[in-house]
């Protein structure tokens, strides 16, 4: 029986290590999960509240999250430490630096420690600033880092290339449950838009993000005004939870547009919400991969999303999705998919077939091996 701890900066976090958790509990193993109080961690041994905060200028937040996690690793002895999320992953190899010294000069057994790099803030084409300011402090953390993982090339490239960590692996992401995500038939869509509230007449896209900066749904609301020109019966619902939620409504207001844009907030019925609509839709300036994305696929449908490293990972080919880099092009493929429902639903049976690779059995299977690794040591 070993003892694990995972941390990330939020406990929202969590969702995506619960298959790895469950696995590793049944094994017999201790887990703790260490996050910020935002909500309740469940399916875990133990759930510790440190105060990580999510922007990287919160010094002050990330010197009390250090105190209180550095004391936690010395008395627990854990036996491997798996960190996610920039800030959290930081802290959490800082907190980690002085035992493994210690560790190291009295000749013991090292604390292995996994960091896995959703999307580095660093990329090709980012600010400056990103640059300046993430990407010295991950390459000096990368020499504490036992092995990185990434979920797509760019990343795993420059980590291999400029890093200094044990090892680097990439993922196909942390795994869609192809059980609850998969197409349906004609009845089965139909029932689900009368379920919540849509017409068969209507042509859906979905967009499923956090509304912030990044995520750009202001982009999308801006183009819904010139795509409702040649598409009438255009809706398009955004789903997801953020602090540009008000602002955005009052967007779609004044262009006129709120019974075309619902905003449904968090929900936990993504499958049906996929399965009703009619394309995925993404306008993200910066993704490490795309979960969403993928998730719309495995439901049959076809993508339109923004040119992007991650995103880039996911549309392998033009027969499964298109990738845009402006308005016009949004617009376009959109217009095309409308027009062409025999070629968008050739489109989404070909984009399901696509993204198996990124399915949860095939993750779980990838992490317990590297678990393994670390823990029969």
């Amino acid at each position: 029986m070993k003892k694990i701890l995972f941390t990330s900066h939020t406990a929202n976090f969590a969702k995506f290590n619960q298959p790895f958790i469950q696995d590793l509990r049944k094994k017999g193993h201790i887990v703790h999960y260490a996050s910020a109080d935002d909500e309740p961690v469940e399916g875990v041994d133990r759930h510790i509240t440190i105060d990580f905060a999510r922007s990287p200028y919160r010094l002050d937040k990330h010197l009390k999250a250090y105190r209180q996690l550095r004391p936690l690793i010395e008395t627990e002895q854990y036996d491997l430490i798996h960190t996610h999320t920039p800030s959290g992953g930081v802290v959490t190899r800082l907190a980690t630096k002085p035992l493994r010294r210690r560790q190291k000069r009295a000749q013991q057994k090292i604390t292995p420690l996994i960091y896995t790099a959703h999307g580095f803030h660093f990329y090709h084409g980012a600010p400056l600033i990103n640059w300046l300011m993430f990407y010295p402090i991950e390459k000096w953390l990368s020499r504490d880092t036992d092995m990185i993982l990434t979920i797509n090339h760019e990343d795993a490239t420059l980590a291999e290339k400029h890093f200094q960590a044990g090892s680097v692996k990439r993922l196909d992401g942390v795994g869609v449950n192809l059980t609850n995500f998969h197409p349906v038939n004609q009845a089965t869509k139909s029932r689900l838009r009368k379920q919540h509230g849509y017409q068969n007449s209507d042509f859906i896209l979905i967009y499923v993000a956090e509304l912030n900066k990044n995520k750009d749904q202001e982009f999308v609301i801006k183009n819904t005004r010139e795509l409702v020109k040649s598409i009438p019966s255009l809706r398009v619902v955004l789903v997801g939870k953020g602090a540009k939620r008000q602002k955005l409504e009052k967007l779609t207001t004044k262009l006129g547009l709120r019974k075309i844009v619902t905003f449904l907030g968090y929900r936990k019925d993504l499958n049906e919400l996929y399965q009703m609509s009619d394309v995925v839709i993404s306008a993200s300036h910066r993704e490490g991969l795309g979960l969403s994305v993928i998730e719309g696929m495995a439901c049959g449908l076809p993508a339109v999303i923004r040119d992007n490293r991650g995103h880039r990972e996911i549309i392998s080919n033009p027969k499964i999705g298109y990738l845009f880099q402006a308005g016009t092009e949004f617009q376009a493929a959109v217009n095309e998919l409308y027009q062409q429902p025999a070629r968008r639903r050739q489109m989404g049976q070909a984009a399901a077939k696509s993204v198996e690779r990124f399915s949860l059995d095939h993750a779980r299977a990838k992490m317990q091996a590297i678990y393994h690794k670390f823990l029969e040591k």
